[in-house]
């Protein structure tokens, strides 16, 4: 197979993975908060901690790797604008990313410890709720410029 393809498709199939793994486990976490019922946010939270080691992880490992391998085959430069741009992009995503998952796996936990204790979900949960979800705007809005990046790679 020809490496460039198999770099674009690789590249393709982990940019999907990344993405859609984000945007389905964030829409689960929000209609479980939502619920407000603490088994269900437990179990749900527990699941998108393990989707996120199963899925977010190694896209989100496999999609700069093989955008630099498709650099190098397509012979772009490493500081083309838009590349620059991109790599800007990424960066901020995956800085608000670590810290979701992190707060991922206090919810889980806090709703955890509530639903072994028969008590409500503590309020501390909901503030970590909140914070997720003002992480969450500009990683997924970053990822979607990143996308129109790769898409149109503009000369600005």
């Amino acid at each position: 197979m020809d490496p460039y393809l198999t770099a674009r498709w690789l590249h393709i199939l982990s940019s999907t993975v990344l993405f859609g793994t984000g945007i389905g486990t964030a829409f689960q976490m929000v209609w479980a908060m939502h619920t407000g019922r603490v088994e269900t946010i437990h179990s749900v939270a527990s699941g998108v901690v393990i989707a996120d080691w199963v899925f977010t992880t190694p896209a989100g490992v496999i999609q700069p790797l093989t955008g630099l391998w498709l650099i190098h085959l397509a012979g772009y430069s490493l500081t083309e604008p838009w590349l620059l741009a991109t790599y800007a992009l990424y960066v901020t995503a995956f800085l608000c990313w670590a810290p979701v998952v992190h707060l991922q796996i206090r919810i889980r936990d806090l709703a955890g410890q509530a639903l072994a204790a028969g008590t409500p979900l503590p309020d501390l949960a909901q503030s970590y709720f909140r914070i997720w979800c003002a992480l969450g705007v500009p990683a997924f809005t970053a990822l979607v410029a990143v996308f129109w990046l790769m898409v149109n790679r503009p000369d600005f």
